[in-house]
């Protein structure tokens, strides 16, 4: 018997194989890249991130036209591009948003949230990335220029908030009327059934720019610099904590934190720290 002669095959043939041979490594490679994109990737499979946060604080935390914006939340959708994560805002009430973070209700609390030593023993915070003022708004002529003048006033003031403690601790005699979020006090300051409205100065701004036909003004005001707005994660979740200061931190360095502090608020000064290259605002969380 005769054994068949095997064809040896031609150039053109090899050259077929080894094109489809490298058609299939390079997708197996580009595979691997799309699955290894994390850290600053927030693409279809990153993890989306439930953040508690207010409606009604403008130029801070707002609604607008149905979509959660202001400095605060745009600042923390700019840091998950970063990090790899995705956020996704829920509207709640400032009393019970510390809780909802620790009992792991939200990932995030985004709410101008002061960094008292008080609150740290419930949650821990990223470092800062704003400080302000806490001004009581009266009617315009009132004259109640210093705290010892609203002794026996009505003061209304966000239940469980930073100025519902200096309305309650630093404003001797007054009686502190407590209400779920910002447009429920300002109605009844509105109404004129209260003598002032303790709030953030850059919010209670907004609400006197809006209502020009009020007459509100600025009674009292003091620096709240010791105690810069940060947001809120729970204690044991160290992963998230150090992306949102990574994130952070590059956005300071770049200046994205100035740009964004620049195109919501107009009159408001940006602290040094926060400047272009900064040193930022760092947040020390006991035992975290």
């Amino acid at each position: 018997m005769y054994r068949a002669l095997r064809a040896e095959p031609t150039e053109e043939a090899m050259r077929s194989t080894l094109s489809k041979i490298v058609a299939v490594v390079t997708a197996g490679a580009a595979t691997l890249a799309l699955a290894a994109c994390g850290s600053g990737d927030a693409g279809a499979s990153a993890q989306k991130l439930r953040v508690g946060t207010l409606t009604d604080a403008p130029p801070s935390i707002y609604l607008e036209n149905g979509t959660f914006t202001g400095y605060d939340n745009e600042l923390l959708r700019d840091i998950g591009k970063r990090e790899g994560f995705e956020v996704e805002f829920v509207g709640t009430e400032f009393a019970g948003l510390l809780a909802a973070v620790a009992t792991n209700k939200f990932d995030i609390g985004s709410s101008t949230i002061s960094t008292t030593e008080a609150r740290k023993k419930t949650v821990a915070f990223s470092n800062g990335y704003s400080t302000g003022f806490t001004s009581i708004i009266t009617k315009k002529g009132a004259g109640l220029k210093d705290v010892g003048a609203f002794n026996g006033k009505r003061l209304g003031v966000v239940q469980a908030s930073v100025q519902d403690d200096f309305a309650s601790g630093k404003v001797p005699g007054a009686n502190v009327v407590r209400f779920p979020d910002y447009n429920a006090g300002f109605a009844q300051l509105k109404g004129g059934s209260l003598d002032g409205w303790v709030v953030p100065k850059d919010i209670g701004q907004k609400y006197i720019d809006q209502n020009p036909d009020l007459q509100l003004e600025f009674g009292y005001t003091v620096e709240t610099k010791d105690t810069p707005s940060a947001f809120a994660v729970r204690k044991d979740n160290k992963e998230l904590l150090k992306k949102i200061n990574d994130g952070l931190a590059k956005a300071v360095a770049d200046g994205t934190v100035a740009r964004l502090h620049a195109r919501f608020f107009k009159t408001e000064p940006l602290p040094k720290e926060l400047e272009q290259g900064g040193p930022g605002l760092p947040v020390q969380n006991p035992g975290v």
